[in-house]
């Protein structure tokens, strides 16, 4: 499994790379992935629809710059490809400074800072730089170049699976096209991989499906692809910012109430966090929960998108997220999938008046122990409780109780003969 350092230095990698929602870019990220994970690869043509929508033209570009007169490049694709609007058309043209302003994008506020933007289903260019870049531009002639193709190819995407048990499903996804924006979202790919790898080692109970595809036409593929398969989906997160060194921040399906809500609550207490209500607005949680799939998907952040001045900036550089970020999200990630994995229901078979626990040598295992009280407790709430209706995340949230010993009270209690699944 990914250390935090090991994370952190996979988002150093990737951050370069010039993604967007088609294109080599993508392909480049996914080949770093495989390099830890086994992927699955898949690569949807232009024109194929999928739901409402339709795989677009697949974007690439080589290089993008404006120059001056001198012919020094102002505004240089190789220096950064934040610089380039995202789809830009290509272009070669000279043209005015009045002329070119149109065409730039920058963020007065925050004036040495360059924008990220896009324009993915709309013909256009564009270019972003600082403003104190824009500022100390002379009037004059500029020579414009986007190098840059949009042209059939396809959509990108790869699936990691992690066999479970049992076939339910607990779906993983982060978005891969995002250029050279490490909390959003190299930070998510980052924890991801490592994630799976930790799962892989833990043989779980749920099978685990990590999603790394370009956001909202990538979900919405993937469910149109997957139509056979969505009924297994039981529970899922959407995984971003996960590396800035906010708070955790959990966002509910837009059923507000599926078990994977009520997982990251109960292990969420206890440390600063937030917990939002769904809304259609973000990433692709949207698309899971969308009326006609409702699945239980919900999103995990740190300081949730738009939050944080850095979003969608230059700012969001390596330095902007850390390895302790990375490796806090990772366990609570792990902690949360370890409940949910264990949250069983059980039936008492000995319903009748409270059955002898001494007799059978569970009290007396408990001796010594410094959380015997709790371990006591949790096996009398187990029994009263285990009618075949209650889960055992339903009984630790009744009795106050840390999931874990509740856990461990239905093991024991199951190992005498007192209970079943």
């Amino acid at each position: 499994m990914l250390t935090g350092a090991e994370m952190h230095a996979l988002v150093e990698r990737l951050y370069p790379l010039c993604r967007s929602i088609t294109g080599d870019g993508v392909r480049a990220t996914l080949d770093i992935v495989g390099e830890h994970l086994a992927l699955q690869r898949h690569e949807v043509p232009t024109g194929t629809a999928v739901l409402d929508w339709t795989v677009p033209q697949e974007w690439n570009i080589r290089d993008a710059y404006v120059a001056d007169a001198s012919g020094r490049r102002v505004i240089d694709f190789r220096e950064s490809n934040l610089h380039v609007v995202g789809y830009s058309v290509p272009v070669e043209a000279t043209m005015s400074l009045a002329e070119l302003r149109g065409h730039l994008h920058t963020l007065p506020e925050t004036p040495s800072w360059v924008p990220y933007r896009t324009s993915y289903y709309a013909p256009a260019w564009g270019f972003c730089l600082a403003q104190d870049v824009l500022d100390a531009l002379p009037d004059g002639e500029y020579r414009v170049k986007i190098d840059s193709t949009l042209a059939e190819g396809s959509l990108s995407y790869g699936e990691h699976v992690v066999p479970g048990r049992v076939s339910d499903e607990v779906i993983v996804s982060c978005h891969t096209c995002h250029p050279s924006l490490a909390n959003d979202n190299l930070a998510g790919i980052a924890v991801a991989v490592a994630l799976a790898q930790a799962l892989a080692a833990e043989q779980p109970h749920h099978t685990y499906r990590f999603l790394f595809m370009p956001g909202t036409i990538g979900a919405i593929t993937w469910l149109a692809r997957n139509g056979e398969r969505v009924d297994r989906v039981k529970h899922g997160i959407v995984l971003a910012c996960a590396g800035d060194r906010g708070s955790l921040t959990y966002k509910r399906s837009r059923r507000g109430d599926a078990e994977i809500d009520r997982v990251l609550a109960h292990v969420l207490k206890g440390k600063p966090h937030e917990i939002r209500e769904f809304s259609p607005y973000g990433y692709d949680e949207r698309q899971f929960c969308s009326p006609g799939f409702n699945l239980g998907v919900g999103s995990l952040t740190r300081t949730p998108y738009a939050g944080y001045p850095e979003y969608h900036t230059s700012a969001d550089n390596p330095g902007f997220v850390s390895p302790e970020s990375m490796e806090d999200t990772l366990d609570t990630l792990r902690t949360a999938f370890s409940v949910l994995d264990r949250n069983r229901r059980f039936v008492n078979l000995s319903p009748y008046g409270e059955p002898q626990l001494g007799k059978r040598g569970l009290y007396d295992s408990l001796g010594g122990r410094s959380d015997a009280k709790d371990a006591q407790l949790a096996m009398l709430w187990v029994l009263s409780y285990s009618d075949g209706t209650a889960t055992l995340l339903d009984i630790a949230e009744r009795a106050g109780l840390p999931f874990d010993a509740v856990d461990g009270a239905a093991r024991a209690l199951q190992a005498a003969g007192l209970l079943k699944e």
